[in-house]
């Protein structure tokens, strides 16, 4: 599939007339719990040509496709990136530091990787993987019957706030490291790795009781954060300037255009 993929990029570029600066796996095989019949969430940034950007008019800068061969192909233009990046936004900070890489031309890429540091925001980030753990909960696992492969929805996004808090790191995308290094309670990381065995196994995890020990569990760390998030300063802004420069230098790179900086 990877060759596969590889393909669909190529193709997409001479479409749409674009350098692919780096492309991924974000979704479950990124994380370390594909099942059988998962899809291959691969994520892209590009680039236009110079032409592109000397225009008064906004354009679209995404693209999405689906393929019939579970392939789901989006990807954000440089510019929206590079903005995304300015305010720490957790998935792109995760597409940077996804084990599974497809394709990865020039610098940027590893330009952004030595800039993270500088760019990263725990407040910001803490509030995304909040949100999206407060928010599957709600929606997916206080029934008394949930589908129980929803659990990994809530945990990891919880597990990387635990991350962030004791590292002021951004959370590495695995879910594995989160579950080794986070998870204390063995009662709960047995569970937790039980759920692993089943779905990576090619069970399906259609609905069953819930588990009791793993809401207690995320109810406990979901009221912790609300307040904790609460007691953090704001970071100051950051410089633009890094960023301006990055997106010359890889304008100039890219297409082969003469430029100085």
């Amino acid at each position: 599939m990877t060759e596969e993929i590889k393909k669909e990029l190529k193709r997409l570029e001479l479409q749409h007339d674009i350098k692919i600066l780096y492309a991924v796996e974000s979704g479950s095989r990124a994380w370390g719990f594909a099942s059988t019949n998962s899809d291959w969430d691969v994520r892209y940034i590009y680039i236009h040509k110079l032409d592109w950007y000397l225009k008064i008019d906004e354009k679209k800068d995404s693209q999405e496709e689906i393929l019939p061969n579970d392939i789901d192909l989006a990807g954000w233009e440089l510019k929206k990136a590079l903005r995304l990046f300015r305010k720490s936004n957790p998935p792109i900070l995760e597409w940077l530091r996804s084990p599974i890489v497809y394709l990865q031309q020039f610098s940027t890429a590893e330009k952004l990787r030595n800039l993270t540091a500088e760019f990263f925001n725990p407040k910001s980030c803490l509030h995304h993987y909040l949100h999206m753990a407060q928010g599957n909960y709600r929606d997916y696992l206080q029934r008394d019957n949930v589908r129980v492969k929803r659990y990994f929805y809530v945990l990891r996004p919880i597990l990387a706030c635990d991350w962030i808090k004791q590292t002021n790191t951004m959370a590495p995308m695995e879910f594995h490291k989160l579950l080794d290094s986070q998870v204390i309670g063995q009662n709960v990381k047995a569970e937790i790795q039980n759920l692993l065995r089943r779905k990576m196994g090619g069970e399906e995890l259609n609905e069953e009781p819930k588990i009791q020990i793993l809401n207690d569990f995320l109810e406990d760390k979901i009221s912790y954060y609300n307040d904790y998030v609460k007691t953090l300063g704001q970071c100051n802004p950051p410089d633009t300037t890094r960023l301006d420069e990055l997106f010359k230098q890889t304008i100039y790179e890219a297409w082969d255009v003469n430029g100085s900086s």
